[in-house]
């Protein structure tokens, strides 16, 4: 028997992206381990260290839409990252998602098909979003 394959994603079961993000992975044979961060948010060291190896600014990490970024005033660029990292412990809704963690790296996947990068196994088969929008063909390839 094969190791089990380590995935963690860092899940909103409220949103699309999310939802079909976590529908790929479990496409490519992998029950990843599901953190819903509304729930359970992550601490703030690692959110730091998710952002840092995601190679991404913190402020590509702050959600915008169905949060309250505009009254928190999180778009004035002069905010740094550690006033942005506090607005997300203090609000976690304003964390970007999905992020999932792999054994081949960690990502926000957004657009969902992002995930595919970072996946160690193929798809089992086709994949389409919840929108209709076909993604992984009927024999695992990436359309």
């Amino acid at each position: 028997m094969k190791d089990p394959i380590d995935i963690v994603i860092y899940h909103n079961p409220d949103c699309g992206t999310s939802r079909n993000t976590l529908a790929m992975i479990r496409n490519a044979g992998i029950e990843p381990h599901v953190v819903e961060y509304l729930k359970t948010p992550p601490s703030r060291r690692l959110l730091e260290q998710l952002v840092v190896r995601m190679s991404i600014p913190v402020r590509e990490l702050v959600r915008e839409k169905g949060t309250p970024y505009a009254e928190l005033g999180l778009g004035d660029p002069a905010l740094t990252d550690e006033q942005l990292l506090d607005a997300m412990m203090q609000h976690p809704i304003l964390i970007n998602r999905p992020i999932v963690v792999s054994p081949l790296g960690v990502r926000l996947c957004r657009p969902s098909e992002v995930v595919l990068e970072i996946l160690p196994q193929e798809q089992k088969g086709a994949f389409a979003k919840e929108d209709g929008q076909v993604v992984v063909d009927a024999s695992g390839r990436r359309v």
